[in-house]
Formats: structure tokens, sequence, C-alpha cells
């Protein structure tokens, strides 16, 4: 197969294991996805699931965020990680966005990225999924997978983030990065990956990964 035709692939392939799927952070709205994003930086999804809905009991929209003072905050969101920077980010965040949003997550990347704990793939999350601007988030899981299967080079984050738009159509960014996350933590994990299992990589994939894969295997 040459690129092209290993991407319609993984299209058709990811359409027909995920024909429908979610975002995997629970949320109401854009502030309350914002602050799920920001939560799991350096966490896990399935640990800010847990840890939401008792911050979001107390506050779910920016006003009843900063009625809480850090410190509240803290205590609550504190088994996710880095505590200390998020609770002051959200409670931040929160204050910009009633005076400078009218109480609104704004719809721009510029205005997003230059809110407190809120970076470029944050505000790619936000953009794609609370507002439908075509995004391409890229996170540890896609990061994995453009390499697996020979779409990006592997070198940083960025640079996969534009060969996915490159290769990718358009208007299939949002739901393929979701897919993507989805298939990588289910099929292709970090730890624990099984090449029989992963079907994508096993027909696509990059062939010095394929071929580490069984070198490494081999030896039990």
């Amino acid at each position: 197969m040459n690129k092209k035709e290993k991407v319609n692939y993984t299209i058709r392939k990811l359409d027909e294991i995920y024909p429908k799927v979610s975002v995997p952070l629970d949320h109401e709205d854009p502030y309350t996805l914002l602050i799920a994003v920001i939560l799991s930086a350096q966490s896990t999804d399935v640990r800010v699931n847990k840890i939401t809905p008792k911050l979001f009991l107390r506050a779910k929209t920016p006003y009843q965020m900063i009625k809480l003072n850090v410190e509240e905050i803290r205590g609550i969101i504190r088994p996710v990680g880095l505590s200390p920077m998020k609770s002051k980010g959200i409670y931040e965040l929160s204050h910009i966005i009633i005076n400078s949003h009218n109480g609104k997550v704004p719809k721009t990347f510029e205005e997003l990225e230059a809110l407190p704990s809120v970076g470029h793939k944050t505000a790619s999350v936000v953009m794609s999924q609370a507002f439908g601007i075509p995004a391409f988030p890229v996170d540890t899981h896609i990061h994995r997978l453009m390499y697996r299967w020979g779409f990006s080079s592997g070198k940083n984050v960025v640079k996969t983030e534009q060969d996915a738009k490159r290769l990718f159509p358009k208007n299939r960014w949002n739901d393929m990065h979701i897919k993507m996350i989805w298939y990588g933590r289910e099929y292709s994990p970090a730890r624990g990956w099984r090449l029989d299992k992963d079907l994508i990589t096993k027909k696509i994939g990059r062939k010095k990964v394929v071929d580490e894969y069984y070198r490494k295997t081999s030896r039990y």
C-alpha cells in the first residue's frame, strides 16, 4: 500500500470499529470540558472522571468556581496530580472568562491559549469537541499511533499534528482524533501491546516497529 491507501484503510477500519464515539472526559458544556481537559494533563481520563463529579457538584460554571478559593479547588482535585498548578489555573481562568468573555468560554485558539493552564492541545480539544471547529489534538496515544503506522516521524507532537492534518481529510479531524484515542487505548497501548490484537498496525505498521516487536517478543 502507498501512504494514501494506508490512510484510507485506517479511516475505514476506525469507522468500522467505532461507528460512534464520545469524548472520553465526562462533561456537560464547553466550560466543564475545558476544566476536565486541564485536569487530564499528566493524568488519566478514568481518574479525572472520578474527580470532576465532586468538583462540578460544587462549581460547574466560572461564577460558581470563583466562589471557591484555590485551596478548596486544590483539595478536591488533588488525586489527579499537579493540583497546585491546576487549581491556581482553574481559579484564575474562571475570573478571566467572567471579566473578559462575559462568562463564556472563548471560541478562538488565540483567546483560549491566552488563558492560564491552557496550551495548544487543550485549546484544540475544546475547539473541536465543544465548538465543532476542525482541530487535531495530539495526545500520547495519537503520537504513538502516528509513529507506529508510519504516518509521522515521532520527533515531537507539533510535527505529529502537522502530519495528521496533512494526511487526514479536514472534515474528519474532529472524529478521527477521538477514534484514534480509543483505538490506542484498546488495541495499541504503550504497555502490554500485542500486535495480533492491533489490527491496523499489523496491516500497515512501520516495518521497523513490527520488526522490533517480534525481536522483543521472540525472547520469551
